[in-house]
């Protein structure tokens, strides 16, 4: 059964890694892919269409539909040139699939304002930006009367939620989309728009090199299990499903559960009383959780 059959969708950075994964499969289950990538390096350095061109030759020699777009997504006039691509491409559209990223790693004593602001813009303002720009096409679609069951899909990281030292970038980025996911999805519910978000374990290039892996975990961290669940999000079967962040990989996919409200002690206007009351309530609490699962952390 084809999940998507008809439905158009838009991935970013579907070149390579994850967003190529994600195309493939979406056109697999009949969805009409824009294929967006600029081609840089993993740092965000260049750019060359043909990874992305070499996805759309696969989808289209395998019976599909796709076009490519190089629009920088981070850029508010880049983003808006996507979505109306794909509308002049393929008549409308149903699916983001916000995946374009980079990596700038580096303690955070010794990260550059560039590190800095290069991966925040790439992560953060290209999520926003193709939402927006996304968001305001359905609702003008709404305004006119027509039918809406649209999806935003994001991706965040376990970086993001569960804090990988040396990403502190990277980490402010991710987590940051997993908070817009679910503002986005209470927002745009009344446009018939679904936000979800996925927190990936796969090897990419932007993995490589971090450790050695076995023939089992690599089997596991194939994009194609990510892949499976995008297309899902994607299609008509998960329209009651919003405002959530999974964790994805080859050994299951998890509802990753948002900040949850801990111990609490009265309060006071004086500083000199509430010592014993904070260690207390802290020592009450859960550790935050460590980015391998089931680890706990001391803040």
């Amino acid at each position: 059964m084809k999940l998507c059959e008809g439905r158009v969708a838009i991935v970013t950075g579907a070149g390579r890694g994850l967003g190529r994964a994600h195309a493939l499969k979406l056109a697999e289950h009949g969805a009409k892919v824009v294929v967006n990538d600029l081609g840089s390096t993993a740092a965000g350095i260049g750019a060359d269409v043909s990874p992305a061109q070499e996805v759309v030759n696969e989808i289209v020699a395998n019976g599909g539909a796709a076009v490519v777009d190089d629009s920088d997504v981070a850029s508010w006039e880049g983003a808006k040139a996507l979505v109306r691509k794909a509308v002049d491409s393929f008549g409308g559209l149903d699916v983001v699939v916000n995946n374009a990223g980079i990596l700038r790693d580096r303690m955070l004593i010794n990260m550059t304002e560039d590190e800095w602001d290069s991966v925040i813009r790439v992560h953060m303002k290209s999520t926003f930006a193709m939402t927006h720009h996304a968001a305001n096409y359905w609702r003008l679609l709404q305004k006119e009367g027509k039918p809406i069951d649209a999806r935003v899909i994001n991706t965040t990281s376990h970086s993001g939620l569960y804090c990988n030292i040396g990403q502190s970038n990277y980490a402010a980025a991710k987590a940051g989309i997993a908070s817009f996911s679910i503002v986005a999805a209470r927002e745009l519910q009344r446009y018939g728009v679904t936000v979800n978000a996925i927190a990936p374990r796969a090897t990419t290039r932007m993995t490589e090199g971090l450790r050695e892996w076995t023939e089992e975990q690599l089997a596991m961290r194939d994009p194609e299990w990510v892949a499976s669940i995008v297309t899902w999000l994607a299609s008509a079967e998960a329209k009651n499903v919003s405002g959530r962040v999974f964790e994805a990989w080859g050994y299951g996919f998890t509802v990753a559960e948002s900040w949850q409200h801990g111990a609490t002690s009265p309060a006071s206007k004086n500083p000199a009383e509430i010592g014993e009351r904070i260690r207390d309530i802290v020592a009450r609490s859960r550790k935050n959780a460590g980015i391998d699962i089931g680890q706990e952390l001391d803040p």
